[in-house]
Order: C-alpha cells, then structure tokens, then sequence
C-alpha cells in the first residue's frame, strides 16, 4: 500500500487525479455520501439542541456501502497520512467530515488533510497537496444545518398530506416553494383576460432603397400604448382598440404626405456577458440545445472529473461546475487574453481584463465555469468527446473565450416621419464591428432587456435627410392581443429561483427533478404546468405554512446558510429560529385537519355505471379515478391526465394511455386494459387470469410497443404459429404461444461453433451492443465481439476470418491469429455471391 491514501467522490476522479500524484498515492472512491440521518426516523433530537444522529447508508442493489467502507479503512490502516479530496462545496465538505469519523484509525492516530481543487489539472491538484487544510466546520455546520431542516419539513410536515389528501406524499422546504410558483403562475395565466390592441405599419420609399417599414408611434401628442398596459391610460398615451379605429387612422394616413421630420444616427455598443455561473449554464444549454437540468449538470460532472483524451489519458476539461461566483483566477485570464490576441487580433482584445461583478452572496471561493485549458478547442476535442459533452463544452468555451473580448458595435438609426398629426417611427440597426459576437451570442431568451427589440431593429434603413418627402406605398393595419405571463420553463424556472434567492448551485437540478418525480408538475412542450396534485397539495400547505412556504422566507433562509458557512452565525440558532415558527404552524395545521375528511380531487370526468363525477383519490400505487359516489358506486379506474405533448417521466408513461385506442389482445383477442403494478404503468390482457398476456408502455419520446406480428412460420416446439416482437434489445421472433412455450428463433450466420459444432447466433448485450454466440449456450460459451466470417485465412489456412468496421478502415476481414497479419477491406459485403467480395488490398 502506498504511504498516503487520498479518498474523493467517484471513480472518474479518481482515475484522474491518480496520474498526477505519483506512486506514494493511492486514490480511492467513496461514491458519494457514506452517512446520512437514519430512513425510518427523524434522526434530529430537537429537545436537545436539534443534535443530530448519523447512520451508514445502508446498502442497495446499486451500491454496497459495507464494502465501500470496509476497503477504505482497510487502506487508511496500512497508509501514513489520509488526504480527503471530495468536492469543494457544503455537500463536499460534508462527506469529508463523515470519511474522517468513519475511516480514519484511532490508533494509531494518522494526520488527516483537506485538500481542495476547482479544476482537475496537474498544477492545480499538486498545488492544492502542497497546502493541505483541516476539514471546515462551517461548512460541515452548513450543510447540516440544510439537511435537518430539509428532514423536519419532510417528516412533520408529509404526515399532514397522508391523512388529507392519502397515499404517501411528501412535502419539501424549497421544492414546496418552486412548486408554488408554478401553481400561482397558471393561476395568473387562467385569470388573464385578453386585450386587443392594433398597430399602424406604413412601407415607404426614399430616393435611395431599400422600401421598409415605419410604425405609428405617436398620434398628436400621445404615444400609441402597443404591448403591455393598464385599463387606465396615461394622459399622454392613446390606445388603439378596435379594428374600426385602426381603419379610421389608417384612412386618414393614406391622405397624408410622409415628411422626414428627424434622423438620428448613434453608436450603441452590446459588451459581452460574464462567463457561466452554474444557473446561467443551465439555462442557456436548456434554451439552446433543450436539455434539462439533470442532464446539463451530468455531462458537466463528466467534463470536471475527466474525459479520456487518447494518450494523455482522463483529462479535466473544465472547472468546478457548482458555483456562483463570476471571477476568474489571474493565470486563465493571462492565458485567454493570450489565446484572443494571437487568434482573432489586437481589435478584439481590451485594454486590460474584463471583470465582472459577481451577486452579492455568490461564494467567490470558486470560479466561473470555464475550460481548465484554452488552448483546448472544441474543433481540437471533436473526435473525442460524446455528441452532448462537445456541445457543452463548446457552449463553455465560447462563452469563456467571448468574455475576455471587445464590444461588438452597432450604428443604430432612428428616423421619424411626420404625416400631419400622425408620427411614424423606423429604427434600424448595422453591425459595424462584431468584438465578442464573432465567437459566441446568448440564447434568445437571455439577452437583456435593452436588447429585446434586436430582432426588429437589426436591418438596414435608406439614406434620408430632414424634410424629404417619402413615398408612400401601403398603410396597413395589424391586430394583436395582450399576451399572459409564459408558463414556466426548467430554464424560466430556475432563473426566478435564482431571482428571488431561494436554492443554490448545487440544488437546482435537484429541485426540477424532485417536483417532476413527485408528479406535482408535469412538462407539456418544455413548459411546466401544475398537475391537479400538485394544485391541491399547494393549497393545503399554504394554507398552514404560508410564512414558511413562501419565496422571501425561503431565500431568508438561504442567507442564514451562507452566514453559517461564513461563520458568522450559529447553527443551532438558526435552527430554533425556524423550528419556532415551524412549531406554531403544525400544531394550527393539527387543529385544522381533525374534522376535515379527506380531499379529493375533482375531474370532469364521468363514472361509466352511475353517471356521476369521477375524482382522483390515492392509494398504495399512486392516483386513480374514483366514482364521487362512493360507497354507493365503487367504481374505480386508472387516471388518464397525461395531455398531450407530454414530456413525461417513467413513472407517469401509462396516464395518457386511457385517450388511445389499444389493440385487441394478440394471443386471445379480448380486451387490453391499462393496469398499474409495482414498476407502473402497463396493459393487460381482460382475459387474466386464463391469459397472462402484457403489453408495456412507451417510455418517454419512444414509439409505442407494438403488438406481436404473425408469421407465417410454425414454431418446432408446439406447432403454433410464430410472432414478431419487441424486446428489451430490439425485434425478435418467438412462439405466440409465450410463456407456455418459451421457444425463441436466433438469427444466425450459418458458421459453425469451433468448440461444440452448433450454429453462431446475433445476440445484444444488456447495453444494446451486439456480439456472437454459440445457441447452445450455457452449455458451450463460445463468443465473439466481431462477427465471425466461413473463410478460411489465406496466409496462414486458419479455419475462419472475421469482420469489423472502423472509423479508419471501414469493414475489413481479417485473421485472429497473432502470427498472422492479414487484413483486407471488404467491397461487397454480399459473400454468398460467387462475385469477389474483397479488394486487393495489402496484408497489415
């Protein structure tokens, strides 16, 4: 063993950091938490303080815990000093904290260190070893003082769901408050009432082209109201209401000469945008490239912990990815002003750095999201990287790379032409020189709201001078309605989040996919809408625990964190200061519920065998439809809310199933119904039990399964006739008669196993990959990962070649044996023809 033992988070990091300390370390994973408060119980003694107690995790079908532990004191037995590598955040620190009681030996006692990194970088990991640190109380108490209040809201408050609403709900300190926002922007968007408006366009001609457009942006004294406004007008505002004022105006216009009455030309600069901040990442990969949340912060987590870069081996690509600070270490900004000047040229390179002014609480420990090397293009990375981690990584370093540059300018025009008492406007706008935009532009929705009318100004205007008379060449009017507020996307989301300080960093993604997951919100076209669910669990809490449910208390409660991180505020005060509140809120929301029966959800469905209202009730698998009869009329069914457009997630697939129509059973011909069981949503055949036939529903984006197809062919085992299915790892034929006869067709390549003289068969892996094996398996364990071709080796007279396709070579034969060099490519790859099937292409 080696003399230090150094312990992070995953496996990647691992592997990467393990390359640039040397043969004196060893580096292990603790994947993740190793304690946590206990499942079955509050685990937090309020009377005493709110003293917590910690438990191993125990293990799962995914991870063995005992034996991660076991290993890792194993090892920090046999090593002189134990460095502690997690992540450098509250949840880091925590498991830092957590390691060091767990796995340290008492005795002898052993020197532990916390070491910590924003990039994973051969500089930055040795510089980081060579100023090892004690782990950090505050952020230990921090992260603590999170996870106990998170544990009292869930486990007081959730009891209070089951015995009003039923199943097993649950309620969450901050994600209770996204949910609210989502819940009270639908309720604006229902209360919303339309109004019309219109707008005057006039198209005119100057002595020089191009013809373009003009707005009615004055009549008299009053500018025309043309997008969001009040009942009650400005005395210096006129609305235009009804198509017969617009027509009224607009035959007036067309009697009217078109004057210039004023040019003005100005130079308007745009500066570019800080580099990411974790929020600003997620929405901008949202808007561009539509991913979620989740997803946005897994593929970073990758990029951050090291891609395998070909001899180089894994390699850091970018910082820290969970942070909220803007600054950026004085070494990357030499290193980007460097790379600007030599590649775009002195024009696009300021003065001096850029610097950007962070949020007030952003922790400025870390930096900006940024590549650890700016030298390493996207174009360099393109075969290397997966499709979504170069997609990420460009975004990254573009906008990295863009924010050490110049302005991009723009000369910008507004002419206004008189037409008696009516005053028309046309703004344009030219791109003079680009700066910052030649490598990098936000996505729509971010650019900031000096800009929003970009679109509409970025275009040409003719040369005109003060008192030309114009051509008029058309007058038309054009309606609008008042638009309501857009629902909320995980982009808009997460930024009013951000907004209104409520969540951090490392907790937004959480937040998207708790709400999701809990079925209070689902996605219809990327947009949140709540679920009735999610309506009425909102109502019931906020009618309790509206002063702790709320975006101001919330975001309190986010400040008092970071004092505790920061050291200046106690914990265990922090904690009696809520639970105070909290305490209060409970006992009224006890008194509430006593003589309240349990809420039902109303639908406007109708019950099928008495006529009355269907509402959704919850039992031990979740929602389903109830007759409002009950117990006169106990019919029940499966809850079909899933509109569509849905995004879905798996546990929710079967709720639009109910709206389509369902095939007939293939085995019996009765009736599919949609049922639920333990792993969800699926259909079953009516005919149960006689026939145990299923169908599964589609996941996701995924086709529909599609029912069996009969074949012509009879199966060898019963007789029966043969279908065609769809399986885990794609289509297959098998006996209809499933499961009574298990019989499945292999495809096979008529080339005979060498070991027991059966036929090699197509088979997939558990991960969709496909390699060959012998169909007498498991008696003979024959496999190949490359097909296997009935050739015998011309070089060496081996009994078989085989065949692969690359990048670089495209398909080729070639001879397993390790004495023998044959290669060639494969022209046709039809070898049952008698035509040559290969070129003559050299051996090797």
């Amino acid at each position: 063993m080696s003399k230090n033992l150094v312990i992070v988070e995953s496996p990647a990091k691992a592997k990467t950091i393990n390359k640039y300390l040397g043969q004196d370390y060893t580096v292990l994973a603790s994947i993740g938490h190793i304690k946590d408060l206990p499942m079955k119980d509050l685990g937090v003694d309020v009377e005493n303080d709110f003293e917590p107690t910690y438990e191993v995790i125990p293990d799962t079908k995914k991870r063995n815990n005992k034996k991660i532990i076991s290993e890792l004191k194993k090892a920090a037995k046999t090593s002189e000093a134990i460095y502690l590598a997690a992540d450098p955040d509250r949840e880091g620190e925590a498991i830092c904290q957590h390691l060091a009681e767990e796995i340290v030996p008492k005795k002898p006692v052993r020197p532990v260190h916390r070491v910590m990194f924003n990039e994973i970088t051969k500089n930055a990991i040795q510089d980081a070893f060579k100023d090892p640190k004690p782990v950090n109380k505050n952020l230990v108490d921090a992260q603590q003082t999170r996870r106990i209040l998170d544990r009292l809201v869930g486990y007081k408050v959730s009891p209070i769901l089951w015995k009003t609403i039923g199943g097993r709900l649950s309620a969450g300190r901050v994600q209770t408050v996204a949910v609210r926002l989502v819940v009270e922007r639908e309720r604006e968007i229902e209360a919303f009432i339309k109004t019309e408006y219109w707008s005057i366009i006039a198209n005119l001609s100057a002595g020089l082209p191009p013809n373009f457009d003009s707005k009615l942006y004055k009549v008299e004294d009053k500018t025309v109201k043309s997008s969001k406004f009040d009942e009650d007008l400005k005395s210096t505002e006129v609305h235009i209401k009804t198509s017969d004022e617009a027509d009224a105006i607009v035959s007036e216009a067309r009697k009217e000469d078109f004057i210039v009455d004023s040019v003005a030309t100005k130079e308007r600069r745009r500066n570019p945008t800080p580099p990411f901040i974790t929020s600003k990442l997620q929405q901008d990969a949202s808007r561009k490239f539509g991913f979620p949340v989740k997803k946005t912060m897994m593929v970073a987590q990758k990029l951050y912990e090291g891609i395998e870069l070909g001899s180089e081996g894994a390699v850091g690509l970018i910082t820290y990815m969970r942070t909220d600070s803007t600054r950026v270490s004085d070494a990357a900004l030499n290193e980007v002003r460097g790379f600007v000047g030599t590649e775009y040229g002195d024009r696009y390179l300021p003065e001096k750095a850029n610097r950007y002014k962070g949020k007030k609480d952003a922790q400025d420990a870390h930096e900006a999201i940024r590549p650890t090397d700016v030298n390493r293009t996207p174009e360099s990375l393109a075969n290397k990287l997966g499709p979504d981690e170069l997609k990420l990584y460009r975004l990254i370093w573009q906008r990295f790379v863009a924010s050490q540059m110049t302005a991009a300018v723009f000369d910008q025009t507004t002419i206004d032409i008189r037409a008696r008492r009516f005053l028309f406007r046309a703004t344009g706008s030219v791109l003079k020189f680009d700066g910052f935009l030649k490598v990098y532009e936000e996505a729509a929705e971010t650019k900031r709201a000096e800009e929003k009318n970009d679109e509409e100004e970025e275009r040409n205007l003719p040369a005109v001078r003060e008192g030309e008379k114009l051509k008029l060449n058309s007058v038309t009017p054009e309606q609008h309605f008042t638009e309501p507020p857009p629902r909320y996307s995980e982009a808009t989301l997460v930024k009013a989040l951000e907004e209104k300080g409520i969540g951090r960093p490392s907790t937004y993604a959480a937040i998207m996919t708790t709400i999701q997951e809990r079925e209070y919100v689902e996605k219809v076209e990327s947009r949140f809408h709540p679920t009735p669910l999610g309506v009425t669990v909102n109502d019931l809490l906020i009618e309790s625990f509206d002063d702790i449910f709320n975006t101001a208390y919330t975001a309190r409660m986010e400040e008092a964190l970071d004092e505790i991180e920061d050291g200046k505020l106690d914990w265990r005060s922090a904690l009696h200061g809520f639970y105070n509140k909290f305490s209060k809120d409970l006992e009224h929301a006890a008194e509430s519920i006593k003589n309240k029966k349990k809420t039902s959800i109303p639908t406007d469905e109708t019950c099928e065998k008495c006529g009355s209202g269907m509402v959704i009730k919850f039992g031990r698998f979740g929602q389903f439809l109830a007759c409002a009869n009950y117990p006169e009329c106990k019919n029940t069914r499966e809850v079909g809310t899933k509109r569509a457009g849905s995004d879905g997630d798996p546990e929710a697939q079967g709720k639009a199933a109910e709206a389509e129509e369902v095939p007939p059973c293939e085995l019996c011909g009765k009736e599919m119904a949609l049922k639920k069981g333990r792993f969800g949503s699926f259909y079953g055949c009516t005919g149960y039990p006689e026939c145990k036939n299923i169908r599964k529903i589609a996941k996701g984006d995924q086709k529909p399964q599609a029912p069996p197809v009969p074949l012509d062919e009879i199966c060898p085992k019963d007789g029966a006739n043969l279908v065609r299915r769809h399986g885990r790892f794609g289509e297959f034929i098998s006996c209809s008669n499933y499961p009574k006869c298990d019989f499945v067709k292999r495809e096979t390549l008529g080339v005979a196993c060498e070991k027991c003289g059966g036929e090699i068969a197509v088979k997939k892996s558990r991960r969709g990959k496909v390699f060959y094996g012998c169909v007498n398996y498991p008696k003979c364990d024959v496999v190949y990962w490359d097909k296997p071709v009935e050739k015998a080796c011309p070089n060496c007279s081996a009994p078989r070649l085989f065949e692969k396709t690359t990048k670089r070579d495209g398909t080729v034969h070639y001879c397993k044996n390790e004495d023998c060099d044959y290669k060639i490519a494969v022209v046709n790859k039809d070898l049952s023809s008698d035509s040559s099937a290969e070129a003559n292409a050299p051996a090797g």
